[in-house]
């Protein structure tokens, strides 16, 4: 619940037009128009998390009531309905109640009380006393969040290690001195709680919205971005690559609804044990939320099926195409933390905790060569209860040995979450805050509380499940990406990603356009995204343009290269001039790209029709 307190001289209010159906609007035991004097005025949202235990959250609220009318000595309150105080609000129904039991503990404590109806537009005149208590907010949670919160503060804490490859572990912080920078980072953001660079905006924001690939738009929620055509290139060519990798790997593609009813037990259930904000809502007379992950999808699909021993592990993919996550304002932060996202998320059935490890291993080697294709590095942390990793010491080890490098250990003593062990893999920014990306997971609560089975032929068994995401999410992908070219001296993005490859610049494009045109139709039909800057622009403000564009291969086209066979190519990468003829370029990019995704080109091929899609 969200609370709005106003010492008011007086509130005034009439209802003026029903804000909904019939059956939404109150019209008895509640007055149409009022009006108090020398009050508090209360305005309140009802959010939907409080429908948990509404008897809890209004004797809360009432605590908070007698505290506020308390220090302002006065026992007149308008009890006003207000949906804009909170984006998450509970359904109409429960809300009603909570105003009207708020009334009557009010008034059996001897307060006045007027109460504002409920689904009413009302026009209202509220009169500020303007001392510094004239103005409180307050946020009320229900009785079992504050059970959760003292739980959470009474919990022993996690304990840290170092592992490195062979076994030997040290104490987190004890052994940061002797990790790379970016483990160290890693340390300090997890173990130490050290905000590095406190207040600063990561260097990707501003990349992004100067190399026109994602914007902000005002017209939706904050933390719902678009991408303009490089940007989504770069996306579209990020989930090619994703999917062709897990399906490549075993994963079979699905596609499931991004919205579930949590009258349903065990998606609600799943839900509270996620722990994230999420997005919920009312439909009709159904209690929605929108997800925050493919698992509510995926675990139905395993429900309906018939799996045999013989079918694990079962590996059911979807790129989730949106996901969502209720960040506060403050929390959202450019491609790194948003409100909705795009989540590549396979869950894998398995038949028992033996192959749940092997896979679990094997899922983790897969997301280090996310690693390796992106030119990401990735520190790995091991996150496991006190009694997995007892049990199965031996076989951490091993799972270091088969990452390469130091992992961060937490091992955390009595297990709150579905997972019993996880790893994260996380790029370092360039502040050197993490940027969590893939995760696997081995889930022991869903296939029971979802009612997944497999038969062996005889017996029906629960299976351990893995979540997985190889890269995170593509967002986050493409934050990690941008945050490394903020280090380079040379920034620049991986050919295959680029959204020109190769620019031809004629030097006088009434000359040198045509032969500018037969050089791009060969590149074309090696399918390399080619373009040429045939604007009447000087040629150095062109080649600027290249360099600012980071065109990993730009050509500067004259008489001679039309005479010769020899072009000049300035490779971003080298940061020089090479020569090269037309079929080494060739070859050149199609080094540089391999086997990776390779998308057509979003823009025009002139650029001279390229728009701008900013002020920048």
């Amino acid at each position: 619940m969200r609370l709005l307190f106003i010492h008011s001289d007086h509130l005034e209010f009439e209802a003026r037009e029903k804000a909904g159906p019939d059956s939404l609007a109150e019209t008895e035991g509640v007055p149409m128009e009022g009006r108090m004097e020398e009050c508090v005025t209360a305005f309140i949202s009802v959010e939907s998390d409080d429908e948990e235990d509404i008897d809890g959250v209004v004797e809360n609220a009432l605590e908070e009531l007698r505290d506020v009318t308390g220090q302002l000595n006065t026992r007149n309150v308008v009890l006003y309905p207000y949906a804009h105080l909170s984006e998450d609000l509970a359904s109409p129904d429960a809300a009603k109640r909570v105003m009207q039991d708020l009334e009557a503990a009010l008034e059996a404590e001897d307060y006045e009380i007027l109460r504002a109806p409920f689904g009413w537009y009302k026009s209202f005149e509220v009169s500020c006393k303007g001392h510094p208590l004239s103005e409180l907010s307050r946020h009320v949670a229900h009785h079992r969040d504050e059970e959760k919160d003292e739980e959470d503060l009474d919990r022993e804490p996690s304990d840290w290690e170092v592992m490195y490859p062979g076994g030997e572990t040290d104490d987190a912080v004890s052994a940061k001195a002797d990790t790379s920078s970016d483990m160290q980072a890693f340390i300090e953001d997890e173990v130490e709680d050290i905000v590095a660079s406190a207040g600063e905006e990561p260097p990707h924001l501003e990349i992004m919205k100067e190399k026109e690939l994602v914007g902000y738009d005002d017209l939706s929620d904050v933390g719902n971005l678009r991408f303009y055509p490089r940007g989504k290139l770069i996306r579209d060519a990020l989930m090619e690559y994703v999917n062709d990798l897990v399906v490549d790997y075993g994963g079979m593609p699905v596609e499931t609804p991004i919205m579930y009813d949590l009258g349903a037990r065990c998606i609600d259930e799943h839900a509270g044990k996620f722990g994230e904000r999420q997005y919920r809502f009312e439909s009709g007379d159904r209690r929605m939320m929108l997800r925050f992950a493919a698992c509510f999808g995926q675990f139905s699909i395993m429900r309906d099926m018939h799996i045999s021993e013989n079918d694990l592990p079962l590996r059911i993919y979807e790129m989730s195409t949106y996901s969502f996550r209720r960040e506060q304002k403050g929390e959202v932060t450019g491609l790194k933390r948003l409100r909705a996202f795009t989540m590549p998320d396979m869950h894998t059935a398995t038949g028992d905790m033996d192959q749940a490890r092997e896979e679990l291993m094997k899922q983790a080697k897969l997301a280090l060569q996310t690693s390796e294709d992106l030119d990401i590095n990735y520190e790995p942390a091991i996150r496991m209860t006190r009694e997995f990793y007892e049990e199965n010491e031996a076989w951490v080890e091993e799972v270091v040995d088969e990452l390469g490098k130091p992992a961060l250990l937490e091992i955390i003593p009595e297990r709150h979450h579905y997972w019993s062990a996880k790893i994260d893999f996380a790029a370092i920014d360039g502040l050197g805050r993490p940027i969590e990306n893939p995760t696997v997971q081995i889930d022991v609560e869903s296939a029971e509380r979802f009612d997944i089975e497999y038969t062996d032929g005889t017996n029906q068994h629960h299976p351990p499940i893995l979540h997985y995401s190889p890269s995170g999410g593509i967002e986050r992908v493409m934050a990690a990406l941008l945050e490394q070219t903020a280090t380079m001296d040379n920034p620049r993005l991986p050919t295959w990603l680029s959204p020109t490859q190769v620019r031809f610049i004629p030097v006088n494009p009434n000359e040198h356009l045509e032969y500018c045109e037969e050089l791009s139709d060969e590149l074309e039909a090696a399918d390399i995204r080619v373009d040429i800057d045939e604007r009447d622009e000087s040629v150095g403000k062109r080649i600027a343009e290249a360099e600012t564009d980071w065109v990993p291969y730009y050509i500067i086209v004259g008489s001679d290269e039309i005479e010769g066979d020899q072009l000049g190519v300035n490779v971003r990468a080298e940061g020089e001039e090479i020569d090269m003829t037309l079929e080494e370029l060739v070859d050149t990019v199609e080094e540089d790209i391999a086997d990776l995704p390779q998308q057509a080109r979003y823009l025009p091929k002139h650029v001279s029709n390229h728009p701008k899609f900013t002020g920048n």
